[in-house]
């Protein structure tokens, strides 16, 4: 009698915030989901494959674009099972859920997760759609709530985007969250290359530029040079 070579596994695993790879959400915990799916139906896990700080509307992603060359090329020598902790973690946009579903199962792939069971019957696509629907409500609406919550704050008079150069958030007493504060001596440079500007001691934005560029401390790219206003960053 022989014994049943167990079905060949990959596991892919998203998060869209690199700081979720440490996180209980993150890659780690992801990857132990679904090592314990595949023990259970006795599955050979044979890749991970993974993406940190990856949009869940794009395709595009080095892992996933990674994951579908590997199942093409060993699609011959046997078919693999895609296992993923969540819908989410496919995509959390039904366009690119149906267009990535697509992309596994021309490959040989057959999708698997812990959280749903994928069928190809009319009632299992219904169900799996609803969900990648729902995903893509929840990020949306997270997107909603960001933008709400960060024009409320800048209308109380707090800075909300990428501090600009000679300036870091900091916490301070009496404020909620964090707050623009100057970082010295740069802001110092930075107020007389401003106040320069206004008074008329330097006419131009070239001017500026050079008296930036011949000042020690202010921050330089890597040519020794000071990108034009916008395209600086500490």
């Amino acid at each position: 009698m022989t014994t049943p070579v167990p079905a060949k596994a990959v596991i892919y695993c998203r998060v869209s915030d690199p700081k979720q790879v440490t996180r209980g959400s993150g890659l780690g915990s992801q990857e132990t989901r679904c090592r314990e799916y595949a023990r259970a139906k006795g599955y050979e896990v044979v890749e991970v494959f993974r993406d940190e700080g990856a949009s869940g509307g794009m395709i595009e992603r080095p892992g996933m674009l990674t994951m579908l060359a590997f199942l093409k090329k060993h699609r011959r020598e046997a078919s693999h099972v895609v296992i993923i902790d969540d819908i989410s973690r496919l995509a959390r946009g039904l366009e690119a859920h149906i267009q990535l579903r697509t992309a596994i199962s021309a490959v040989g792939g057959k999708l698997e997760s812990p959280s749903i069971e994928f069928g190809e019957d009319s009632d299992s696509m219904l169900v799996e759609n609803l969900l990648a629907s729902v995903s893509q409500h929840q990020r949306q609406k997270n997107a909603e709530q960001t933008k709400n919550r960060m024009m409320a704050r800048a209308s109380n008079g707090y800075w909300v985007w990428v501090p600009p150069v000679g300036y870091r958030f900091d916490r301070i007493a009496g404020h909620s969250g964090k707050v623009l504060v100057p970082v010295q001596p740069v802001a110092s440079v930075i107020k007389e290359a401003l106040e320069g500007f206004a008074s008329g001691r330097f006419e131009t934005q070239a001017e500026v530029q050079r008296f930036l560029e011949r000042d020690p401390v202010f921050p330089k790219n890597r040519f020794g040079g000071v990108q034009p206003c916008g395209h600086h960053r500490l």
